[in-house]
């Protein structure tokens, strides 16, 4: 990443909070110019404020596909060092009951809008011989399933399976662009917040999970999982029975979910 030159842009998408808000701060200090994108202008133009190098802020609703394609015209003729494709939210609820228009606008941007924007960007990278494109996931992308959370799992799981996928065809084809995906578990962002959610395990900071996905895309790794109490979980996952690993993280969900409830009805 070092030896990229610095005017060529870095563009996050969901970058008006959480994780999104701490790459454009860690970029603006390496002095990288920046293309901020949100729905919410107000929080863009206050992060642009905050930050010292030059930030582009183009507002858009991803849930909406000519949404992605306006803002990818907007970035063809920039040269674009970085894709940090961010935007997502989730939601959590018996999935019976959780609101349906609310589940395909986050499939719409946990899937849809992840997939165009990584797909013009990567054609434009290859075009160019360099860049980086961080899928921002979820560790629910690697697990097999998640009740009471089941859209925003299956979606984070396309996410994950897409990345490697992709990954691997760029490592075949010897490409100098890379395709990572980022797979922390709980952080302390406001997804929390539009997600309905309270999670079982104790968040790291936004801060703290940027600072590693740095360090692991210098590396090259494809599948960034901060913290070693979620690697643990993840690799002890994977000598579960699927059932099981379901049951459990049903449970844990659960737990979260009646908390919630028990909140709201007093």
């Amino acid at each position: 990443m070092r030896k990229l030159q610095r005017k060529k842009y870095v563009v996050i998408t969901g970058a008006s909070s959480g994780i999104g808000m701490e790459f454009a701060r860690r970029f603006a200090r390496k002095g990288y110019p920046l293309v901020l994108i949100a729905r919410r202008e107000e929080r863009l133009r206050s992060l642009a404020g905050e930050l010292r190098t030059d930030c582009e802020i183009i507002v858009a609703d991803l849930s909406r596909e000519e949404e992605c394609y306006r803002v990818f015209y907007e970035l063809k003729e920039k040269p674009v060092a970085f894709l940090i494709n961010n935007a997502g939210f989730g939601d959590c609820g018996l999935f019976e009951e959780t609101r349906l228009q609310k589940d395909l606008d986050m499939i719409r941007v946990n899937v849809k809008a992840v997939h165009i924007l990584m797909k013009l960007m990567l054609q434009k990278m290859e075009k160019e011989h360099h860049g980086y494109i961080l899928n921002v996931a979820s560790s629910a992308g690697l697990m097999p399933g998640g009740p009471y959370m089941a859209t925003y799992y299956a979606s984070k799981a396309y996410v994950t399976s897409l990345t490697r996928a992709v990954a691997e065809e760029l490592s075949e084809k010897k490409s100098r662009v890379y395709v990572g995906c980022l797979c922390p578990g709980p952080v302390n962002t406001e997804f929390n917040e539009r997600a309905n959610v309270k999670f079982a395990l104790p968040g790291i900071s936004a801060e703290k999970c940027v600072d590693y996905a740095l360090k692991q895309m210098e590396r090259r790794q494809v599948v960034i999982v901060p913290t070693h109490l979620m690697q643990t979980a993840m690799t002890l996952g994977r000598f579960l029975p699927v059932p099981v690993y379901v049951k459990i993280a049903a449970y844990q969900q659960k737990k979260k979910f009646r908390e919630e409830r028990s909140c709201e009805s007093r």
